[in-house]
This record gives C-alpha cells, sequence and structure tokens, in this order.
C-alpha cells in the first residue's frame, strides 16, 4: 500500500506534467505528510489506526482544509470504511489529492476570485492527470 501511495503522491503532486517529481515538489509533499501525520495522531487519540467519521471535519479543518459538509459526505463516502472510519493512508491519500487539486485550481484562477473557466481539454487534464 506504501509503495502505491508514494507513486500516486508523486503523480499527484508534481506540477509541470513531466511525470517526475522536483525537489521543491518532493520537499513540499514531505512537509505536508509530516504536518498531516501529526494531525492524524491528534485526532486518532485512542490509538485505534483510525479517525471516527464525527471526528474527521476537525482533522480536515486542522490540516488545512476547511471543507463543506457536502463534500465531507462526499469524503467519507470515497475514502472511509463503512463505519466512517478512516485510516492513514486513506486520510493522507486524500489530503494529498485535495491539496494538488487546490493548488491546481489557484493556478487557473488568474484574477483569484475564487472561479475558473476552463474547457473541456483542460478540464480532462486537470481531472484525469490528477
Amino acid at each position: 500500500m506504501l509503495v502505491t501511495f508514494c507513486f500516486i503522491s508523486l503523480i499527484v503532486f508534481q506540477s509541470d506534467s513531466t511525470g517526475k517529481l522536483g525537489f521543491h515538489e518532493f520537499k513540499h509533499l514531505w512537509n505536508n505528510i509530516k504536518k498531516w501525520q501529526g494531525v492524524y495522531k491528534q485526532y486518532d487519540a485512542d490509538h485505534s489506526g483510525v479517525i471516527g467519521a464525527d471526528e474527521l471535519p476537525s482533522a480536515f479543518r486542522a490540516a488545512g482544509f476547511p471543507l463543506s459538509d457536502e463534500l465531507f459526505k462526499m469524503i467519507i463516502r470515497r475514502y472511509s470504511d463503512e463505519s466512517g472510519n478512516m485510516d492513514f493512508d486513506n486520510y493522507i491519500g486524500c489530503l494529498v489529492r485535495l491539496d494538488a487539486m487546490c493548488r491546481a485550481f489557484q493556478t487557473l484562477d488568474k484574477d483569484k476570485n475564487g472561479t475558473i473557466k476552463v474547457n473541456v481539454k483542460e478540464w480532462l487534464q486537470l481531472t484525469m492527470y490528477s
């Protein structure tokens, strides 16, 4: 699982579409993983290896992602088990994807107004590659 995660992380996190992760991209990824690991440990207070669905919104906010209730429901359905609990691998995988998508959005939000306009080709490149 860790090898798969690392490979996916490298692809998602590299920003220049070369398929390679440069030093600064690796440093950003590594620093985020260390930060997110600390948050995970904080919210897995009982050391069960999972964070419960009721704690996930706070854990995501602490990791830097204050998301809507609707988005949390989607994330829980995708990344949690049947009980709504999320293990470390899924937590990190989800945050890596969220971070990459947020950075991609910021890149496309040229006037910084919180909206972007993309054509089909740009949308497919953004969603299929990351």
